[in-house]
């Protein structure tokens, strides 16, 4: 069976000759260690998420580079600095404070602390939605027709829009108004979040179509993160207010175009929020954080073949040596290739705490 094949048939539950080899990457402070540990630059780098690193021997997967950020957006400016941190604009509008320390290839130690987000009010999304154009020329590679041939092809998934391209409907409200405004919002501003959504759903659909016409598309993202350790930040019922009809609305758009596969993204625990995904016509939910209590073989035992399933290997075991790591392997991913549906990963990106030999261990060996 050839990538795609593999890909199709794991989603749907059927046999396979294998499951597909993912991963979602590592920190950039993890790629200094690995040098440092044996690897060369050539085995190292390159894009996870299209199976680039030699070393690991993934499947491959491609994704269409589309635009869907703000173009131009606002311009990005340093507002403040000092040996510590860095305080900027970015694109989008959204202040924010960044620790200079510990930083490498473009990933900070820490996550950076949001002080403030453009839109407040109905008169500040007016402003804000000028950098969403769906026509803008910009939002298409240079290079699409020679992409399109090759993808033609093209014997692997592909993607409608890189990972977090687009993000999700969740995922685009928060970069315009943060977590705090937007959980109040929903209560105190209704019909702006309804009019917001209503324009990223067109935005969406406007700027896919060529895409969507000119290629044969095999997946898509919704990349969300709308929960955390102890549960999602929206309730079952704001999901279902707000977001369950949108999302209705664009997956019939995907299915109309031939996309087979709707992935759902997010980290923490979703649980509450999984029969609406289901009900809206998602397919697939990933990473599975083990620290938040995703644990795979749960999931599946409650929601049976109504959802692919990938990740779930908990990233704290690969730190811990081959016995924790074993306990991942024999708990989670044999139990879980024999229920099928599901596509074995470490639950986000591999921290710097990981030595090499682990996820060698992990990939070759248990």
């Amino acid at each position: 069976m050839n990538d795609l094949e593999k890909f199709l048939a794991t989603v749907s539950f059927q046999k396979v000759d294998r499951y597909p080899y993912w991963e979602l990457g590592i920190w950039g402070q993890t790629y200094d260690r690995w040098l440092q540990e044996g690897l060369s630059e050539e085995e190292l780098r390159g894009d996870w998420f299209r199976g680039e690193p030699k070393f690991a021997k993934l499947d491959k997967r491609d994704f269409i580079p589309l635009n869907l950020e703000p173009i131009p957006g606002f311009e990005e400016k340093v507002i403040s600095e000092d040996d510590r941190y860095l305080v900027f604009r970015d694109k989008w509008g959204r202040i924010r404070r960044a620790l200079k320390e510990g930083e490498a290839h473009g990933t900070r130690a820490s996550m950076d602390t949001y002080i403030d987000f453009y839109v407040k009010d109905r008169e500040s999304f007016r402003e804000f939605k000028k950098h969403f154009d769906p026509y803008d020329p910009r939002r298409y590679p240079e290079n699409w027709e020679m992409l399109r041939r090759k993808w033609k092809i093209g014997d692997y998934p592909l993607y409608l829009t890189e990972n977090c391209g687009f993000g999700g409907l969740y995922w685009n409200l928060r970069n315009m108004m943060g977590t705090v405004r937007l959980s109040i919002a929903f209560y105190k501003m209704p019909d702006l979040i309804h009019e917001i959504l209503d324009f990223m759903v067109e935005f969406f659909m406007k700027a896919t179509e060529k895409a969507l016409r000119e290629v044969e598309v095999d997946a898509f993202i919704f990349n969300e993160d709308f929960a955390c350790k102890g549960g999602p930040l929206i309730s079952p019922k704001i999901f279902r207010d707000f977001f369950l009809p949108r999302y209705e609305e664009i997956i019939k758009y995907l299915r109309r175009h031939g996309v087979k596969v709707i992935e759902l993204d997010s980290d923490g625990n979703t649980e509450p929020l999984i029969p609406l995904m289901i009900e809206a016509g998602v397919n697939a939910h990933w990473p599975l954080e083990a620290t938040s209590d995703m644990d795979p073989v749960k999931i599946r035992r409650k929601y049976g073949e109504k959802l692919a399933l990938y990740g779930g290997i908990d990233k704290r075991a690969l730190a811990n040596g081959r016995k924790a790591i074993e306990r991942e392997v024999y708990g989670k991913i044999a139990p879980m290739i024999e229920l099928g549906g599901y596509i074995p990963t470490v639950d986000h990106t591999i921290p710097p705490d990981v030595p090499l030999k682990n996820f060698l261990l992990l990939r070759f060996e248990a």
